[in-house]
């Protein structure tokens, strides 16, 4: 029966922590899964996101240096004490919907996919994210289908990876171009990817990047650079 690790980063989450930690199957796909740690990585919380994610039963990982990259290197580097069979990253302001995670997982266990990333982009999911957001993702995935001819319709967070597949994409990202990052790296490498439409909503708090313009602007520099780096220097 296939394991899964779910990782999910966080920074001052803590009025969504415990509804996102109880929304995660324990198992999927008719009992084909079990999901057998939740590590919630402390990207430098000054409130009470730690503590609660703790008390709700996850293992919790302190990555000081900010950043989305980095607080995911550190999610990874902790599966190596109890590796798994398959990787879920999560956000954790309950945007996402835990409760899709059985949907994300299933091509992966029939043997069709080593990647899965869930689309946002039907109907009310596609509506609650920003129009910097949905920008961005078109003109990311629109280039990545230029420069390494694979077509993606989103950078959505919510993507699960079989681990042989993500250590051998060898990550490298510390910030804002981690997704892009996954994905081109997979285009790369000829590593199966689908995408499976999942739900989406607007987050409980402030986002730190869509949110505010300059993080719009750190978020989608960082995305061109990576996409230019990744083709021309590499």
């Amino acid at each position: 029966m296939p394991t899964v690790s779910v990782i999910i980063p966080v920074l001052n989450e803590e009025d969504a922590i415990a509804k996102v930690i109880a929304d995660i199957p324990p198992t999927g796909n008719k009992g084909e899964i079990t999901v057998q740690e939740i590590i919630v990585v402390d990207n430098g919380c000054t409130d009470n996101t730690a503590a609660i994610a703790a008390r709700c039963g996850a293992r919790v990982v302190t990555e000081p240096r900010r950043g989305y990259g980095y607080a995911c290197l550190a999610g990874i580097a902790a599966l190596a004490t109890k590796p798994p069979d398959i990787v879920v990253f999560l956000d954790g302001d309950y945007s996402d919907y835990p409760t899709d995670m059985p949907q994300l997982l299933q091509p992966i266990c029939n043997g069709e996919a080593a990647f899965v990333i869930g689309a946002r982009t039907h109907g009310d999911a596609k509506d609650a994210l920003l129009p910097q957001a949905r920008f961005g993702n078109w003109l990311a995935c629109f280039l990545i289908h230029r420069f390494f001819g694979v077509r993606y319709t989103d950078l959505g967070p919510f993507r699960a990876i079989r681990y042989p597949e993500l250590l051998a994409l060898n990550m490298q990202d510390k910030t804002f171009g981690w997704t892009v990052e996954m994905q081109l790296k997979a285009a790369k490498l000829g590593i199966a990817v689908c995408e499976v439409p999942v739900r989406y909503r607007k987050r409980i708090g402030t986002s730190k990047i869509t949110g505010t313009f300059t993080g719009t602007f750190k978020a989608g520099y960082k995305i061109l650079t990576t996409l230019i780096y990744h083709r021309f220097l590499t």
